[in-house]
């Protein structure tokens, strides 16, 4: 597997454990990669500054790499800080998003440079983005009037009871102009159209003079089907949602907790032909 030169790791449910922590065992593993030269992308739904404390965690401000944020809507170099892709929503949006939410009475929120903004900054399912990325919930009175700045991204947040039917209605009065996925059983993205790990991977991987069959990816959420369908070696963790699972080269036998990334690594990466 000595192909493998880009290693795409989902975060939350992939990399992290569930108190958001990279173990010894993964940690071990992925300084091996980077020391056979592979670069790690941290491919995250994670806006970017939910992502930053961990890839310096990791070393990859020092050793290189790249934090792929919003889904795809951005993707940074670790060690300059370099914009590399960027694509964002349509101002127009905003404000419709922020009326079908309401209408829906659900939470949805966005981010600025301090943390999360969100009008229902108090609601259960909002605030698994604040322990999810570690950044600060910061109420505001008007979402829609508040948001006078490009965003990557928007992020419903619901009970999973209600998900797949809010998720269809969205997607019904967004077809054409923006795309709304779950990525979590409480999380519905909202993403400029056509947006996705899959396509920003790729213009990464032609910036570096490389192909699909140079990457591997690791994921278990909904919105990471696309990289793994992708990439030459697609994983799915063994807690993956099943149409996940589907689409992958190789599922793990072990969970997100239980070092599922190093055992993907190790066998495909790390292995000595």
């Amino acid at each position: 597997m000595s192909d493998i030169k880009v290693l795409a790791l989902d975060l939350d449910g992939t990399l992290t454990n569930d108190q958001k922590l990279v173990t010894p065992r993964t940690r071990t593993a992925l300084d091996a990669a980077i020391a056979k030269g592979v670069t790690i992308v941290l491919a995250s739904g994670r806006p970017t500054a939910g992502i930053q404390p961990l890839a310096e965690e990791l070393g990859l401000d020092k050793k290189g790499g790249c934090i792929l944020s919003y889904n795809g809507g951005k993707i940074v170099d670790c060690r300059t800080g370099e914009t590399l892709v960027e694509k964002t929503l349509d101002p127009a949006l905003v404000p419709e998003l922020c009326a079908f939410a309401a209408a829906q009475d659900i939470a949805i929120l966005t981010y600025n440079r301090e943390g999360i903004v969100c009008e229902r900054d108090k609601d259960e399912w909002a605030n698994k983005e604040c322990f999810t990325t570690k950044l600060p919930m910061i109420h505001v009175d008007d979402l829609a009037s508040y948001v006078n700045y490009p965003v990557c991204k928007m992020l419903i947040t619901l009970d999973p009871t209600r998900r797949d039917a809010v998720c269809a209605a969205g997607q019904q009065q967004f077809a054409g102009r923006a795309d709304l996925y779950p990525s979590s059983p409480f999380f519905i993205e909202a993403v400029p159209q056509g947006v996705a790990k899959d396509g920003s991977l790729a213009e990464l991987l032609r910036r570096m003079g490389l192909t699909r069959e140079n990457l591997m990816a690791c994921g278990d959420g909904l919105n990471d089907r696309s990289m793994i369908a992708y990439a030459g070696v697609g994983i799915a963790m063994q807690n993956a949602e099943q149409p996940v699972k589907d689409c992958a080269d190789y599922v793990t036998t072990a969970d997100n907790n239980h070092d599922g990334v190093a055992e993907a690594v190790e066998k495909f990466i790390l292995r000595e032909d």
